[in-house]
């Protein structure tokens, strides 16, 4: 089992920017694919993003895709999201999660055996 910390959250007007951080300990961080969800406020949590162990596959939703960016240090054993441009829409709360496999990264929740305690993205109008 792995322990994943997410932080970065907090209030942004819309158009700025945040970069959320998911520290990883316990199971060895590395050969596994690492992912990002949200959930808003009376919605079901939803996918935003994921990355393969490596780095060099990413996969976005539709909804982020441009203005998200989610890479890892494996070395750092951590995992970010960097947003920009953001929405009001994107308000919610951010969870990262561990997969139990690498390949393909997962795009749905059930593949992901680990989940931070989330932290909370408001932005503003």
């Amino acid at each position: 089992q792995v322990q994943l910390v997410e932080s970065g959250g907090g209030l942004v007007q819309a158009g700025g920017s945040l970069r959320l951080s998911c520290a990883a300990s316990g199971r060895t961080f590395g050969g596994y694919a690492m992912g990002w969800f949200r959930q808003a406020p009376g919605k079901e949590r939803e996918f935003v993003a994921t990355i393969s162990w490596s780095g060099a596959t990413t996969y976005y939703a539709d909804s982020v895709k441009g203005r998200f960016t989610v890479s890892r240090d494996n070395a750092k054993n951590t995992m970010y999201l960097q947003m920009n441009s953001l929405k009001p829409e994107d308000t919610a709360v951010y969870y990262c999660a561990a997969s139990t496999t690498n390949w393909p990264p997962p795009t749905t929740q059930r593949p992901y055996g680990s989940w931070g305690q989330g932290t909370q993205v408001t932005v503003s109008s």
